[in-house]
């Protein structure tokens, strides 16, 4: 009965997106002046305005008796409670747990996980109280300036977003992220840094990540060279759980932070791979991140399906991607701070929503997770908006704006927010080809140049975008809005029947490289490896030895 209930809310919806006119959005507009207030709800700080969007009534009460029959709610629950809902790989997924009041209890089976995490912080709090008050000192006794986190993925994206959001030129330190294996990263980052003046953070929590590791040894021998082999542990600290694999490193085992198996690294932001945040920020804003986020995960537990923003906001990707058939999302914060959140936006939803087999372990039977990408406004207006526009494809987007800015200057930010406004309202609105003619006439543009451009000047409309409207950006607000996407990938993640904590597609890459390193190391081609591999190995060994 409960998969009869599911597919015929499944069928529900897709009829919806059959009809004609499915995609419309200004006739409803035009039926209720009141639909951008009836389709404005409130999580925390955080207003979400779908007004923008094909969802009239019959569509909303579709998708939310769709996450009704999902058992969206009994699957967020079962995550709270600690239960294995990672079932692929037996696990639970308890990122909550991770800024939980001290005193919530959270369990991960018999393990206490809200002991294991304020132990895990208490440790991080101590730890940087003594870098930012100079009682934990450099090789050659100077204070600390700035902090390199060593880590790719997870350990790199939501920590390097957050501390370019939240970093002001009053910080305690300064922050720098290294990810890319690519050693012109190390280069560049190196220029910037004093060995002498640089705590360096191994973020892997193996220590055995191919990328990570490589960097990690290029920056020991950095130190190594400048303040001496016996001396460069003052330098090192490591947020992983391998001990053994630390000490031989160089790491003292009271410099080790680790995090639990329980802990994605998408999700992981909270955890001590954030304690490059609060050694930059201090521990009061690290403490106001995850104050954001628990104010989030509250009303995520508590709030109605219909006014539950991480539920809407995977509701409404349901009706675009699987009601609609729209394949890609772009995400527009309209300011700055925010440039690097569409990076972690990228990862945290391709890598947990880019699954061809659902949890049952059969391929699903619907689209799942879209391409998400993104640049802040208003550079983005003159990158790829003409495609979101005018493109055969509409292309749902997110605008993030905020309405406060940290600067003192007011007319930059009116101009700003308008542009975004007016982005959002131009998608919508479209521009007729009687509006473009009458405007061309206007301008006293004669009728044949009219003929010629007037197609090409024509907007289609009833492009769709939600508007997330923050107050101001600090530290609380940021742990919101990180929750908030956090949990629509939850929600997601039960309304498509998939697992979202896992990420098996990032393995065959992995272990793929380890069997083509030898015969880059060798210059040739290695017995058994694919012709078009081993013709590219070919050609660099070649272009090697000729200095391309």
């Amino acid at each position: 009965m409960a998969d009869a209930t599911l597919e015929a809310a499944w069928g529900a919806v897709r009829a919806l997106g059959r009809r004609d006119g499915a995609a419309a959005i200004r006739p409803l507009f035009a039926a209720d002046p009141d639909r951008a207030a009836r389709c404005t709800r409130r999580g925390g700080d955080i207003l979400l305005d779908y007004s923008r969007t094909a969802i009239g009534e019959p569509v909303f009460a579709a998708l939310i008796a769709l996450a009704r029959a999902a058992g969206v709610e009994a699957f967020r629950d079962a995550m709270a409670r600690g239960e294995a809902v990672n079932n692929t790989e037996g696990r639970a997924a308890l990122h909550m747990a991770l800024r939980g009041a001290r005193g919530t209890p959270f369990r991960a089976g018999a393990e206490d996980a809200a002991a294991s995490v304020h132990g895990t912080l208490d440790a991080m709090r101590d730890f940087c109280a003594s870098v930012h008050e100079g009682r934990v000192l450099g090789a050659t006794r100077e204070r600390f300036t700035d902090v390199l986190n060593v880590g790719i993925g997870g350990s790199d994206l939501g920590p390097a977003m957050a501390a370019r959001a939240l970093w002001t030129p009053h910080a305690p330190m300064r922050a720098h992220y290294l990810a890319n294996v690519d050693a012109h990263a190390w280069e560049e980052v190196r220029a910037r840094l004093d060995p002498a003046r640089t705590l360096v953070l191994v973020a892997s929590k193996t220590f055995t990540t191919q990328e990570t590791m490589a960097n990690a040894h290029l920056v020991r021998s950095w130190l190594a060279d400048a303040l001496g082999e016996a001396r460069l542990g003052a330098h090192l600290a490591a947020l992983s759980t391998n001990l053994t694999a630390t000490a031989a490193f160089g790491i003292a085992p009271e410099r080790v932070f680790g995090f639990r198996d329980w802990v994605g690294g998408r999700f992981s932001l909270w955890s001590s791979i954030g304690l490059s945040l609060a050694l930059a920020l201090g521990w009061d804003a690290f403490e106001r991140l995850l104050a954001g986020a628990r104010a989030m995960d509250e009303h995520f537990m508590r709030a109605p399906l219909d006014a539950n923003l991480p539920v809407l906001l995977a509701l409404i990707e349901v009706w675009h991607r699987n009601g609609l058939g729209y394949p890609s999302r772009a995400v527009l914060p309209y300011d700055e701070r925010l440039a690097r959140l569409p990076a972690h936006l990228q990862q945290l939803e391709m890598e947990s929503l880019g699954k061809g087999v659902g949890r049952d372990g059969r391929p699903v039977a619907q689209d799942t997770g879209p391409v998400v990408f993104g640049e802040p406004g208003t550079n983005a207006q003159h990158s790829f908006m003409q495609l979101v526009h005018q493109g055969t494809t509409p292309v749902p987007v997110d605008f993030l704006f905020v309405a406060n800015p940290d600067h003192g200057h007011a007319d930059s930010h009116r101009k700003l927010l308008a542009n975004g406004l007016a982005q959002a309202e131009a998608l919508l609105r479209g521009r007729t080809a009687e509006e473009v003619e009458a405007e061309m006439r206007a301008a006293g543009t004669d009728g044949a140049a009219i003929a010629r451009l007037l197609p090409h000047r024509v907007f289609p409309g009833d492009r769709p975008s939600n508007v997330l409207l923050i107050p101001r950006l600090d530290a609380h607000r940021l742990g919101q809005v990180v929750a908030l996407y956090e949990h629509k990938v939850a929600a997601l993640g039960a309304l498509w029947g998939i697992n979202p904590f896992d990420q098996w597609g990032v393995e065959l890459g992995k272990q793929l490289a380890g069997g083509i390193l030898p015969a880059l190391e060798a210059g040739a081609p290695m017995p058994g490896m694919h012709p078009a591999t081993a013709a590219l190995v070919a050609e660099i060994e070649r272009l090697r030895h000729t200095g391309g």
